[in-house]
């Protein structure tokens, strides 16, 4: 059994209480906060009015409030957005980042502790501080949100071993899942251009919310005709919003850059063939279509 833990330092944690506070978040999320108990945590984003991507996070419970699980560069962003938003509202939005951290582990080492079942966002107590089965997909792992100064008695006593989070961030980009640098797809692309139906972030029953209008027009009218996908670079290097090229004909642009990058790809255009290698002004490369994605 794989018994390695990466200690995702580039994530914080918001913290959200107050009597309004799930009505506060249901009008704002792609997802239903109603999903959320002490037993399930979602994935969900936070979009602007015309849909586009602006946040994503983990929503879990957490006493009588919310941890929103969420990356670093992007925290003290969504922590002003949402206090634009929080008007009247009776809530309270803490960043704990310096008290809380989240550390990742493997999918069979989370169904080896007491406690766990095999469901996507499943959720449970270890010595007080929440587990969490990844919600959007189960070979990113599991997730603990601890507070800082009980990390590596508890790491210890679950008989994990820290490793290079360069190492998580390889596994992410490999299954088709963004590991950081979200900033860069700040809006640029739709909220489900970035798969969030697939990666459980998307409920298209619930009412009304932040870009819930376009979201359900993209859907309802089958108008999703490009998908952020992953690149895996042959030679040469990346530019972000360079084009993408198969011959001369455009087919995406390039969304992230760095070393875990992303594009914005015509996925149904008949010039996209994911066997085919790529171009853009300095680099050739393949893009290629994550097992989970069945398009």
């Amino acid at each position: 059994m794989n018994n390695k833990v990466f200690i995702l330092q580039d994530r914080s944690i918001i913290y959200i209480n107050g009597p309004d506070c799930e009505d506060f978040l249901q009008n704002l999320i792609s997802n239903d906060i109603n999903k959320v108990t002490n037993n399930s945590s979602c994935f969900a984003s936070l979009l602007t009015p015309q849909g586009k991507f602006l946040f994503e996070f983990i929503i879990v419970k957490h006493k009588s409030g919310f941890f929103i699980d969420c990356e670093k560069a992007q925290s003290e962003e969504i922590f002003r957005q949402l206090n634009l938003y929080k008007i009247r509202s009776k809530v309270e939005i803490l960043n704990l980042s310096n008290e809380f951290v989240v550390a990742s582990f493997g999918y069979e080492k989370y169904l080896s502790i007491e406690g766990s079942k095999d469901i996507l966002g499943f959720t449970f107590k270890y010595r007080e501080d929440p587990i969490i089965l990844d919600p959007r997909n189960k070979n990113l792992g599991a997730r603990l949100i601890i507070n800082l100064e009980k990390l590596y008695l508890s790491l210890k006593k679950l008989n994990l071993k820290d490793d290079k989070v360069e190492n998580y961030y390889i596994k992410s980009h490999k299954l088709g899942i963004v590991p950081k640098n979200l900033n860069q797809l700040q809006n640029k692309l739709f909220g489900i251009e970035c798969n969030y139906e697939e990666l459980n972030g998307i409920d298209f029953k619930k009412g009304c919310y932040v870009g819930q209008e376009n979201t359900a027009r993209i859907k309802l009218k089958n108008k999703l005709s490009k998908r952020l996908l992953p690149i895996n670079i042959i030679e040469g290097n990346l530019t972000e919003n360079e084009k993408i090229y198969n011959n001369d004909v455009e087919i995406g642009k390039i969304i992230i850059t760095d070393d875990y990058p992303f594009g914005l790809i015509k996925y149904q255009d008949k010039h996209f063939d994911k066997d085919q290698i790529f171009k853009s002004k300095n680099g050739s490369f393949k893009i290629f279509i994550p097992q989970w994605l069945k398009i």
